[in-house]
């Protein structure tokens, strides 16, 4: 911003202290990969949505930029600056209400993290079930703009099953307000619905309603290892069929553990060309329930099975520190591509995307792991320049060949705006460009993500 514009303003706003320019911006203007980075010209604090709607006015009278930044834990530059834009951090939205006990919900601020939102949940006898690694950082808001899956989804669902109103911003600074919880609301258009998965480019959700489903104690895990990533596919079918009470599906591979184990200074439980996570809960005892549908899969090599809460940990974090490791890996961030294929079609896209990238990047290292259960891996691809967009272009066309989708719950962000268009029609892009000009016809809300 030049001497004209209106940081003065911003800072009548919310304070002075609470807009920060120059180097105090520096962490805001780089995401978590550290692949994707930006500029601002300030990064502006509101504490409460008469705030937020007064900053979205003022950017908007003076056509500037508004990127809403809640953790920061995004991987695909979605809440990244371009030069000249405001960063509206929510980081003071974080308030979480009580537990309403007679519709199981609650509500809370977008910049409440995952971890604020499940503690109050858990003591309060409930649970919410949308669980990432990054729960501690991870925020309301971004899991609403980016339709965050994690852990659940093979039981739960996305975050949009769980998000039942919002109080959002839009471009204009008007507010819309929509909190009184309501399962059955058939009055028009679902905005909330909307919201979610839009990337902070319709409008800025500064609130949430949000579904608790119940909370249980009988819990199990188990590690269980494969001879072929083909055997491993068919359990989780059958796990599926036969265990009610599975809660999670997760899939990991030996080169992973092994980097894990490395980086925790560790040895895996189990090893094997492919692992399962299984969780089950409920039922009289899930540890009997688990250990024998186990007992009757095809392919199982070695398991490791646990119902006390330190172990079921120790187990998790073998699935939940690869994202962690991977980070660490070679000189330059790792290229991540977060897809999906149907289920079926997940042994195929093993094999293929590995000899991709040995084909196009041999120099390169290619980890994978993800959510089995429902068909989405993470791509991880270390040992490339950050600029080298080959292997992304090349795994992005093996998964729409397989009629897949590029984004299974990272978005699309700054990284995969231009590979929009292999697995979305030009009839749906122009869908998506029409609501975006309806809701922000001057195109300040995050400008430059999701649509091409």
């Amino acid at each position: 911003m030049n001497a004209t514009d209106p940081l003065d303003s911003l800072r009548g706003v919310v304070g002075a202290s609470h807009v920060l320019t120059g180097e105090l911006t520096a962490g805001y203007v780089v995401d978590w990969t550290r692949r994707w980075r930006g500029q601002c010209a300030a990064v502006v604090r509101p504490a409460d949505t008469a705030e937020v709607a007064a900053v979205v006015r003022i950017c908007a009278g003076a056509n500037v930029a508004v990127v809403t930044q809640g953790g920061n834990t995004g991987l695909v530059g979605g809440a990244v600056p371009e030069a000249g834009a405001i960063v509206l951090s929510t980081a003071r939205l974080d308030d979480v209400g009580s537990v309403d006990d007679l519709s199981g919900q609650l509500t809370a601020g977008a910049g409440a993290t995952l971890a604020a939102v499940q503690r109050s949940a858990r003591d309060a006898g409930w649970r919410y079930p949308v669980d990432l690694a990054a729960r501690d950082t991870a925020t309301v808001g971004g899991t609403i703009a980016t339709n965050a899956g994690g852990h659940h989804v093979v039981r739960h669902g996305m975050t949009r099953r769980h998000v039942v109103g919002v109080e959002a911003v839009l471009a204009d600074g008007s507010v819309i307000s929509h909190l009184g919880g309501l399962v059955k609301d058939n009055t028009g258009y679902d905005l909330a619905g909307l919201l979610c998965g839009s990337e902070g480019t319709l409008g800025v959700v500064t609130r949430a309603r949000l579904s608790l489903v119940a909370a249980i104690d009988d819990v199990a895990v188990a590690l269980v290892a494969f001879d072929s990533i083909e055997t491993a596919v068919g359990a989780v079918g059958r796990l599926r069929r036969h265990l009610p009470e599975v809660e999670a599906l997760e899939l990991v591979f030996e080169d992973g553990l092994v980097a894990v184990g490395e980086v925790l200074g560790a040895t895996p439980p189990v090893l094997g060309p492919a692992v399962v996570l299984v969780e089950a809960v409920g039922g009289p005892d899930p540890a009997t329930a688990l250990g024998d549908a186990v007992a009757e899969l095809d392919g199982v090599i070695d398991a490791a099975v646990a119902d006390d809460r330190v172990r079921r940990e120790e187990l998790w974090r073998w699935r939940d520190h690869h994202t962690e490791t991977i980070a660490r890996l070679g000189a330059s961030p790792p290229h991540k591509l977060d897809v999906t294929v149907n289920i079926r079609s997940l042994p195929e896209f093993v094999h293929r995307v590995r000899e991709v990238v040995a084909r196009d990047a041999p120099e390169a290292r290619l980890w994978l792991f993800g959510h089995v259960g429902d068909g989405n891996l993470h791509v991880n691809v270390t040992g490339l320049p950050p600029d080298d967009h080959t292997v992304d272009l090349a795994v992005a066309e093996l998964v729409a060949s397989l009629e897949g989708s590029i984004s299974a719950e990272h978005g699309i962000g700054r990284a995969k705006r231009h590979l929009l268009g292999l697995t979305r029609s030009e009839a749906e892009i122009r869908a998506m460009r029409s609501v975006k000009e309806a809701l922000d016809p001057q195109g300040i809300l995050n400008p430059g993500v999701l649509i091409p």
